[in-house]
């Protein structure tokens, strides 16, 4: 059996691949995704907090008029708090994006197989093929992407500032282009980290999926393990049915009669006068049918012969089913015969139908409906309990 590995992986499979650490992941996009929100995020924080800058500068020069400790430590703690808000600000926002970036890319997975201490972490041969294998070779190419950009990035930007420089021009004006110039290229360089990211969630996704995949004799492998080994789901049922065997054929000694076919076919009845009609207790064909002429003849239960009547009763009923309403006089006929002779001090034995009526056509088992029978046996005047 070919082992290619071709088909898509299931969904045990991928589990499995979970557990591992096998998952399309990149570290870069949570990462990039965060400069990109700082890079957004810092314009506006630092026009707040030169804003409070400026308030904070009139409150000192208010506070000269009354130098004491409590105006300066108060004047302290005003600018703490501003700086530390504008600073959670910023941390908390950068961590929910890193977060929801590389969370999106798979979920929040523990990978506990990986964690576990393995043999192959130590194999030399593995070693060699990560550090020289076609993933270094891709996160080499990606590296001098990023410096190639980046450094692109940066020549432009201090080359459209090189005309202000030389002292011609205010320091203020060149203090604000410099500081728009360097959140332009943040932005910027964050952009330019967020596709690179893409690109390589969807190598990574890419090439996970080709570890992942499995050959049709590992799909065939799994479904033996989830369902269960047909050899073995074979000899359970065997063993049941064996155990319903033995069970039926401990029921044979307490029925009342036993209709045969005369040696293909055999079901035996039992009547109860609280019950609306008899209980086939055991049936079978074959070897069946054979043990259960012995198991009766042993026990003393009589056998009568009548074919059309017990191959009725073989199609239309199953073990612990009431016979079918059709059939109901024809064994009521047979039934008054040998309790009529259990009666009399004559049980068991072998003996030809005493019917007189004719046995009627009975849906098979599995298509006759389930209904509540009439009492027109525990009517019969001939039949009483054992």
């Amino acid at each position: 059996m070919s082992d290619e590995k071709t088909e898509k992986p299931t969904p045990k499979r991928l589990k499995e691949a979970r557990k591992e650490g096998q998952v399309a992941r990149t570290q870069e996009l949570g990462a990039w995704s965060a400069l990109l929100l700082a890079s957004l995020a810092v314009p506006t924080l630092v026009g707040w907090e030169l804003t409070a800058l400026q308030e904070l500068l009139a409150h000192s020069l208010r506070t000269l008029e009354d130098p004491t400790i409590p105006h300066a430590m108060r004047l302290l703690a005003e600018g703490g708090k501003h700086v530390f808000v504008a600073v959670m600000a910023l941390s908390v926002g950068m961590l929910l994006v890193s977060v929801a970036g590389t969370i999106a890319q798979g979920g929040f997975y523990v990978a506990t197989k990986a964690a576990k201490p393995s043999a192959k972490n130590l194999n030399l041969l593995s070693g060699a093929k990560r550090v020289f294998g076609p993933h270094a070779l891709w996160e080499g190419i990606k590296m001098l992407v990023k410096c190639s950009i980046v450094a692109v990035m940066v020549y432009g930007s201090v080359r459209s500032m090189m005309p202000l420089l030389g002292g011609m021009v205010p320091f203020g004006t060149v203090f604000e282009a410099a500081g728009d110039h360097a959140v332009s290229l943040l932005r910027s360089v964050a952009v330019a980290g967020v596709v690179m990211a893409a690109v390589d969630y969807a190598v990574m996704r890419r090439r996970t999926g080709k570890q992942t995949r499995m050959s049709k004799h590992d799909i065939k492998q799994e479904h033996k393990q989830s369902e269960g080994d047909p050899l073995i789901k074979s000899a359970i049922r065997g063993r049941q049915l064996a155990a319903a065997r033995n069970r039926m054929m401990a029921d044979v000694p307490q029925s009342d009669v036993v209709l045969v076919n005369p040696t293909h076919v055999a079901v035996a009845l039992r009547y109860q006068p609280d019950k609306n009609a008899p209980i086939v207790v055991a049936r079978g064909a074959g070897a069946i049918a054979a043990k259960i002429r012995e198991t009766a003849t042993g026990a003393g239960v009589p056998l009568v012969q009548d074919v059309p009547l017990a191959r009725a009763l073989y199609s239309s009923t199953e073990v612990g089913q009431q016979i079918p309403a059709e059939l109901f006089a024809a064994v009521a006929q047979v039934l008054a015969f040998v309790i009529g002779r259990r009666n009399s001090g004559r049980p068991g034995g072998r003996h030809d139908s005493p019917r007189r009526v004719e046995v009627p056509q009975v849906a098979p088992a599995g298509h006759r409906k389930r209904r509540t029978p009439t009492p027109a046996i525990s009517s019969a005047p001939a039949l009483s309990g054992r």
